[in-house]
């Protein structure tokens, strides 16, 4: 008896008649953007649903389901879809809709009612020159420029593995180490994500801005060290807060730069746990920073020294996605002039499946800073394409036509290392789907 699954949001029903697909593999059969990082085996909680109506229609919680619900104190309409199997028609609702929002849910994991002491980079970024832009510029002008500002500067943070912490006037904050990691990627990410934020400053004054005739500057401080996290505040009000001195040695790190004109400050114990041999630095200064009683190293961050593939992925992520109808199209274009057989392999809504690629490719770049879950997710995205009727001869087919459509869609604001990335990211990815037999 086949059952009605009904996905709120996008008012799309869909039948089921294999008591052995879960949720997650009825997304995944037809086509449905669902997050699963791990590959839908419990190990992360990115393709959680809350059940909206059928709720005893689906099988009973799993162990797995039932200590990570008791863990982030869900409620029970809240499932993992990779561990549901329905009995009945159940209408749904995916709460993860996007790979940018699977860094916030780290906060779910900081104690309620106190703090405990964890080793975390610290970011702090500032818009330069703000105060003139105010005084020049109409209100809503300056609301529009701050949201571009916040929302640029905001994805290299969630990219890789942060957490926008908080939003200060024209100051934004993001964490990176929260919930565990060693201290050397911890520091990367936030190193990775300082470069990211220029990277996405520049492109927005060559583009969105352009027409304001103004030019956003910005100065970035990066600190480690043992801070307080947790969920602090009135009992009926608490908030995710993150406390410490590490904290406001980032915050006047930041500062510093408007004395030595840098984009980027590091600290020493940023420097010594880094990679140190991948970071390109310039001046070295002994900066006497305000409630420290000796002065502190601060390293000027250039860049990496060779290629770093997640940055240059992340750089041009954002610009092959803006508009991800004509980056599909030119794609699937290219995919069927060189092998005109493949066409019959996609049956459903061009539309439909230009979205499940932008999806893909978007998920796949944002899971690169936490690795623990790449190779198994890959592996089942190899596993869901072979009954699809995709085989290892399409391969070379797919990556071509990737390529060709990321060159023709980054245009003049293509480098030779943002296509070197790209070229060896797809290698990657694909020999991880075409090894999905190891699951």
């Amino acid at each position: 008896m086949s059952q009605v699954i009904e996905f709120a949001g996008i008012n799309e029903q869909v039948e089921n008649d294999d008591e052995f697909n879960s949720l997650l593999d009825i997304s995944i059969h037809h086509k449905i953007p669902h997050l699963h990082e791990c590959g839908g085996h419990g190990a992360c909680t990115t393709c959680r649903v809350r059940i909206l109506d059928g709720i005893y229609n689906c099988s009973p919680k799993t162990e797995i389901e039932k200590s990570t619900g008791f863990a982030r104190k869900w409620d029970p309409s809240i499932r993992l879809a990779c561990q549901t199997y329905p009995k009945g028609n159940v209408k749904l609702q995916r709460l993860i809709w996007s790979s940018a929002e699977v860094n916030q849910l780290q906060k779910e994991l900081a104690p309620e009612g106190k703090a405990e002491e964890r080793p975390i980079a610290i970011v702090f970024c500032d818009l330069r020159n703000f105060t003139g832009l105010s005084s020049e510029n109409l209100n809503f002008d300056i609301a529009f420029m701050l949201n571009r500002f916040y929302t640029a500067l905001g994805e290299p943070i969630l990219m890789n593995n942060g957490i926008i912490y908080q939003y200060v006037g024209d100051e934004i904050v993001g964490v990176f180490g929260t919930t565990g990691g060693s201290k050397e990627k911890n520091c990367m990410d936030a190193i990775r994500a300082a470069l990211g934020m220029q990277y996405a400053l520049d492109l927005l004054n060559k583009t969105e801005l352009k027409d304001f005739q103004v030019e956003l500057k910005s100065g970035i401080g990066i600190n480690f060290g043992n801070a307080y996290v947790g969920h602090l505040g009135h009992p009926t009000h608490r908030q995710f807060s993150v406390i410490g001195d590490p904290v406001n040695v980032a915050s006047r790190i930041q500062g510093y730069t408007k004395v030595t004109g840098s984009k980027i400050l590091i600290s020493k114990s940023v420097f010594r746990c880094a990679t140190k041999d991948a970071l390109m630095v310039g001046n070295i200064y002994s900066a006497d920073l305000a409630g420290k009683e000796e002065e502190i190293d601060l390293y000027d961050l250039v860049g990496f020294k060779d290629m770093d593939l997640q940055l240059e992925l992340q750089a041009s992520l954002h610009i092959i996605l803006q508009d991800d109808i004509t980056f599909a199209k030119l794609f699937y274009d290219t995919v069927f002039e060189l092998a005109p057989i493949a066409r019959s392999l996609f049956r459903s809504n061009m539309t439909d499946q230009g979205r499940l690629l932008t999806h893909m490719l978007g998920g796949i770049v944002y899971s690169l800073s936490r690795p623990e879950h790449l190779n198994s997710g890959l592996k089942k995205l190899g596993q869901s394409h072979v009954k699809y009727g995709v085989k290892a001869e399409h391969y070379p087919i797919v990556k071509q036509a990737l390529m060709s459509a990321i060159n023709q869609t980054l245009g003049d604001l293509k480098t030779e290392r943002a296509m070197e990335a790209w070229s060896t990211a797809l290698d990657f990815v694909m020999d991880a789907m075409q090894n999905w037999k190891s699951l």
